[in-house]
């Protein structure tokens, strides 16, 4: 075996090793918005495109999630960042993605300026905008298990990791790219679940909250106050620098915790009777009833 040919396959193998590596964190990740972040991320960093866009399918559109781009340092979409106001692609033949997520098929272009096959007045309009120079793109389309397109993938100049120049994607990489944006698919899908979950969760929640203030006038709001007072004090935990507490800080998955407890504190008050909630003192029931055997002991003695 020559020393070209033991490069490759020991690429090959570093590739493979990386997408395992990069399946495990995805698979890891619930945050909707952080994995769309990282599915774009590792999709360039898997093929060494120097920008890139994720579309998520919606209805007759592509919607633009993620547009990341390394030469003008441009980050959009993603947690912490700057929305994107970009309009949706129609789903069309007409342009690389659209045809993508119509067809199903990858699509790997060694220069848009060069190619007439698809209409790049978007990109190229971007280019005169930005300065920026688009050549390379590898669009990939991504099919969850049940081989439905949910997304595209838009992978924008491949870059050479010798020189840093600009370079065609190359072919053994479309496998590779494939097989990764399947896993981010379904990782996708599995984020999107986990998030409508939680948002019936939370609604359910607060039904419970409402119903329980709503059925006396003297707790009227105390759940919301008390979800909300809850929070402030875990954040004013968080951000002390004094003891006892300056070591201590909650994560994001304790807060929600904690939030979700402010919430459900009282929901066992559902199936406490009216006057029970509503009695004046804490003995009030029990006075009455033990002034009521009482009178019935008199009576019984007078009767004797």
């Amino acid at each position: 075996m020559d020393d070209f040919a033991k490069c490759v396959i020991t690429a090959e193998s570093a590739r493979t090793q990386k997408l395992l590596e990069i399946g495990i964190a995805l698979s890891a990740e619930t945050d909707l918005k952080k994995l769309l972040e990282k599915i774009i991320s590792y999709a360039r960093e898997l093929t060494g495109a120097d920008a890139g866009t994720l579309y998520a399918v919606s209805g007759e559109n592509l919607e633009f999630k993620i547009i990341q781009n390394d030469t003008l340092g441009i980050s959009l979409g993603g947690p912490g960042s700057e929305p994107i106001t970009l309009a949706p692609v129609p789903i069309t033949k007409s342009s690389v993605s659209g045809y993508v997520a119509v067809t199903g098929q990858m699509v790997n272009i060694a220069d848009v300026y060069e190619s007439s096959e698809f209409d790049f007045t978007g990109p190229r309009r971007y280019d005169e905008k930005t300065g920026y120079r688009s050549k390379s793109m590898l669009v990939v389309p991504m099919r969850d298990h049940q081989g439905e397109i949910i997304g595209v993938l838009q992978l924008l100049n491949a870059k050479d990791e010798a020189t840093g120049e600009t370079i065609a994607f190359p072919r053994e990489v479309e496998p590779i790219a494939s097989a990764f944006a399947s896993q981010a698919a379904v990782s996708l899908n599995n984020a999107k679940l986990i998030s409508e979950v939680r948002d019936l969760f939370e609604s359910l929640i607060r039904v419970m909250a409402t119903a329980v203030d709503a059925k006396s006038p003297y707790t009227g709001n105390h759940v919301h106050r008390v979800a909300k007072l809850n929070t402030m004090l875990a954040q004013a935990i968080c951000d002390s620098r004094e003891e006892p507490f300056r070591d201590m800080c909650f994560t994001a998955d304790e807060m929600e915790e904690i939030r979700l407890a402010g919430w459900l504190h009282d929901v066992g008050k559902l199936t406490t009777p009216t006057y029970v909630m509503d009695k004046a003192t804490k003995l009030q029931g029990v006075n009455d009833r033990v002034e009521l055997l009482r009178l019935k002991f008199e009576l019984a003695k007078a009767r004797t």
